[in-house]
């Protein structure tokens, strides 16, 4: 509220706002309107974000069981202590850091919280992170931090911390609002010096109520320097992008994010939950003897293993290819063990006789007779698992049976996004550079990155990265798959690109994805993700399709674009208004407008019209210098405008025309010019264009016809002198305006010239 309320630029402006009324001259206030919206839009923006990171939300689970007293109870996960006994089934969720007492083939998915997908086991005297998922088996487990100690809280700390995003349209509108700063005291006071002494003097303005109109031509100078209406006219393009973006389902948590996207040169992609869908599906099968040689029922087995029920999240993927045997009886069995590496089942009935051992090649088969066939199968970064039979029953010492025969291998792999491959095609012909950043093996991350189109680069071990900056920078930037990251070497990534002077943008779904979204320009998160990353996130893709980021660029691209157009109208007259101010001062001769005329005259070449071409399509690629270009065409355009109503001022005062006749001119003047700049700055021209265009014309035509308005704005009918004065002097202004903007748009590139670019 501070950063918002208390501004220098609020305070001059509500400062001219209690003046007029104090005077009561209310009809020259209307500029407040547009800086109480800007204070509102701008402050509901940012605690908008505020609330939203407060209400972070981590992985936990709601109800757990525990044992106390010798008994196991059901406890609410806010409940749990330090030294609480957890009973953990597959499906549960861990309460909190806790490490393993008890291991019945315990495997846990840890995969939102350090991105590695594979299930991780975990025998007694292990650690177990809160907010893991209990995948296979079960066990016992005692809680040894609880709360804000814990490793999915020391991540989300990090979220926490307040920040806005980078934004290059605020921040270069924030530097002219800077530089109007240090100009506006002392030509405010060089202004109503002018003033005073125009109107009799300072020894007899006081006297009577002159020295009232001295502060309205004061005010009326000291508004139009400041560019109010293009913070307001920034934040509605942002906030209209983020409406058509949530159209598209992408949430948009901060407005500027939809520029920033616009801008980005390199992307980081998390593979785990974002490239894939997080979870594991059955690829291949491949039978290891003739068809007539293959056991009876080894599909049917397989459909066991699958519908088991503390099959882990690989065993389950079978189900989804190998129905269970409805008459297969269960006689023996040895259940899937981190240690053995293998689970077994010895069953009687017609559908799958015999005894089944499904678990890793080098464990069921030591002489490393299928050594080649799994490397074959695990070059695409496959997870392999052989099926075999052997005819004697499970001995009851957990020992493997003997004459084992290998029947089958298997193979799965994680489940790839349909759009991830459609959608980086699209990033890389915008020149955007992919960086994928896994948790997981490098090889298993280099083989997914290959099956989405970025095949040819290896896998590279975060292990290997060097700490000195420098070094990681060069590093980074050759390598495009990186695997075993952990979440602050992914942030480190992050900020060594930054360093590089590239635009990140990351995208994750996990709580090991903070660190990196965080420090990311933009962070994006998918609608799988905890609580606590899609807080923290800039954007959230509400239904996962990668498909919707091309038209989020799109949306950013068609903002900076917009905004670069009209940037150029708002910083124009802030020219205009700091020339006359200085000019008038300086000669000391009467300001020739009243604030409502320059409020009336902004609306209809700036305000208005700025709205309509905000909103416009424009598919222009983002270009770094906004600023600059702005202020380059807005300079020359805006010493034009000036120096041609000084012209008119300083004829029409030798030409002894009224103060009426003079202000009247000069508006009209003023409103003609400006209405040329806005042609320039509307081309190419197209329907749309021409309509603003000519509403706008019929606008101006209006105000100085309508006697309604004509009263209100003080305006007056022209003499012949007059209106030889401002037609002469208007056509000067736009020959001198179609000059310079034509040389200036030599130096740009084609297609586009000097404003922004076409529309599509």
């Amino acid at each position: 509220m501070r950063a918002n309320v208390l501004t220098l630029f609020n305070a001059i402006i509500g400062g001219c706002f209690a003046v007029l009324l104090v005077i009561g001259d209310w009809q020259d206030a209307l500029f407040g309107l547009s800086a109480l919206a800007n204070l509102i839009i701008g402050t509901w923006q940012e605690v908008h974000a505020k609330v939203t990171l407060d209400r972070l939300a981590l992985p936990t689970a709601s109800s757990v069981r525990a044992v106390r007293d010798g008994r196991e109870v059901a406890l609410d996960a806010d409940d749990v202590v330090i030294d609480d006994l957890l009973v953990l089934r597959v499906g549960d969720r861990v309460a909190a850091d806790a490490r393993v007492v008890v291991s019945d083939g315990l495997q846990v998915d840890e995969s939102l919280l350090t991105g590695e997908s594979d299930p991780v086991d975990k025998p007694a005297g292990e650690a177990l992170l809160g907010g893991s998922v209990i995948v296979g088996g079960e066990g016992r487990a005692q809680i040894v931090r609880v709360g804000a100690e814990t490793f999915a809280n020391g991540l989300a700390a990090q979220a926490r911390r307040f920040s806005l995003v980078s934004s290059e349209l605020h921040s270069g509108v924030q530097t002219v609002l800077r530089w109007v700063a240090w100009a506006i005291g002392p030509l405010a006071i060089l202004v109503f010096n002018a003033q005073v002494v125009a109107l009799g003097g300072w020894s007899t303005v006081f006297r009577g109520e002159e020295w009232r109109d001295a502060a309205v031509y004061t005010i009326a100078a000291v508004v139009a320097m400041i560019p109010l209406g293009l913070v307001l006219m920034t934040s509605i393009a942002f906030a209209v992008g983020a409406v058509r973006l949530a159209r598209r389902h992408v949430l948009v948590q901060e407005l500027a994010a939809v520029e920033v996207l616009a801008r980005v040169d390199v992307i980081c992609f998390d593979k785990t939950g974002t490239l894939t869908e997080g979870d594991i599906r059955l690829d291949t099968e491949l039978p290891l003897r003739p068809a007539s040689q293959l056991p009876h029922g080894w599909r049917e087995a397989l459909g066991w293993f699958g519908s088991a029920a503390d099959a882990n999240a690989t065993a389950r993927a079978l189900v989804e290819r190998y129905p269970a045997p409805a008459d297969a009886v269960p006689t023996g069995r040895i259940p899937f063990s981190s240690t053995r590496k293998w689970s077994g089942v010895s069953l009687s009935g017609r559908s799958a006789p015999g005894t089944w051992i499904l678990g890793a090649a080098e464990v069921l088969f030591p002489d490393r007779r299928l050594d080649e066939t799994v490397r074959s199968s695990t070059a695409g970064g496959r997870r392999v698992l052989v099926l075999a039979h052997a005819d004697a029953p499970l001995r009851s010492d957990d020992g493997l049976p003997p004459s084992r025969r290998p029947v089958a291998v298997v193979t799965f792999r994680e489940r790839v996004r349909e759009d991830a491959a459609q959608t980086l095609s699209f990033f890389a012909r915008e020149g955007v550079d992919i960086r994928v950043l896994s948790g997981d093996d490098p090889r298993t991350a280099a083989a997914i990155a290959a099956e989405v189109g970025l095949g040819g680069h290896a896998g590279f071990d975060a292990g290997d990265l060097p700490d000195d900056p420098r070094r990681l920078v060069e590093v980074v930037d050759e390598q495009v798959v990186i695997g075993r990251v952990t979440p602050d070497r992914k942030r480190d990534i992050v900020a060594a690109l930054q360093a590089a002077g590239r635009t990140v943008a990351v995208t994750g779904d996990g709580v090991n994805d903070i660190p990196a979204l965080k420090q990311a320009h933009i962070g994006i998160a998918m609608s799988s993700g905890t609580a606590a990353t899609k807080a923290i996130a800039r954007m959230v893709l509400l239904d996962g399709r990668f498909a919707e980021l091309p038209a989020a660029v799109a949306e950013g691209r068609r903002v900076m674009a917009n905004i670069e157009r009209v940037s150029m109208l708002f910083l124009a007259k802030t020219v205009y208004a700091a020339v006359l101010a200085f000019v008038f001062g300086a000669f000391l001769l009467a300001f020739p407008f009243l604030p409502r005329q320059l409020s009336v005259i902004d609306g209809l070449t700036i305000g208005l019209p700025s709205f309509f071409l905000a909103l416009l399509p424009n598919l222009r690629p983002y270009r770094r210098g906004f600023l600059t270009r702005s202020l380059r065409f807005a300079v020359p355009v805006g010493c034009i405008i000036a120096l041609v109503i000084f012209a008119y001022s300083w004829s029409a005062t030798t030409a002894a025309l009224d103060e009426a006749e003079l202000r009247t001119g000069s508006t009209l003047i003023l409103g003609v010019v400006a209405l040329w700049v806005l042609a320039v700055v509307s081309r190419p021209f197209d329907l749309r264009r021409l309509l603003v265009l000519a509403a706008m014309v019929t606008g101006l035509a209006a105000v100085f016809t309508l006697p309604l308005l004509r009263r209100f704005l003080v305006f007056v009918e022209l003499s012949p002198p007059a209106w030889f004065l401002v037609a002469g002097f208007s056509i000067v202004g736009i020959v001198l305006v179609e000059s310079v903007t034509s040389v200036l748009s030599r130096g740009y590139p084609s297609g586009g010239g000097l404003w922004g670019g076409t529309g599509g």
